[in-house]
């Protein structure tokens, strides 16, 4: 089984910046997607971003302001937050699952129904 581990969330003022990361419990960056979900209080989880082999995807409402790494040795994926905004607070996950992050075209894997396995989420509070 994969365990992932997030770390990283608090609260921080618009326009401010902020790193999660989440820790895979076994070696899977050269065979998964890893994906960034957010849930805010009455709204469904929407994917935010994903990655895999060098290769990032994003949400429209975070381009340009999020970015998605891989720390290979430590197993670790990141989401850099940058220029964060009122409207980005909510719980935040990350989720993967063996396979590509795309088929080709502008598709990629941003639906929660898509993964199998998931972090226990972080807090993240833009004031």
């Amino acid at each position: 089984d994969v365990q992932l581990v997030e770390s990283g969330g608090g609260s921080v003022q618009t326009g401010g910046s902020l790193r999660l990361s989440c820790a895979v419990s076994r070696h899977t960056a050269s065979r998964a997607c890893m994906g960034w979900f957010r849930q805010s209080p009455g709204k469904a989880r929407e994917g935010i971003a994903a990655f895999r082999d060098g290769t990032a995807f994003y949400r429209d409402s975070v381009k340009g302001r999020f970015t998605v790494s891989l720390d290979a040795a430590a197993n670790t994926f990141h989401l850099q937050m940058n220029s964060v905004k009122p409207e980005d607070t909510a719980m935040y996950y990350c989720a993967l699952d063996f396979g590509p992050c795309t088929t080709g075209g502008a598709w990629w894997r941003s639906s929660a129904s898509l993964y199998h396995f998931w972090g226990q989420g972080t807090q993240v509070t833009v004031s």
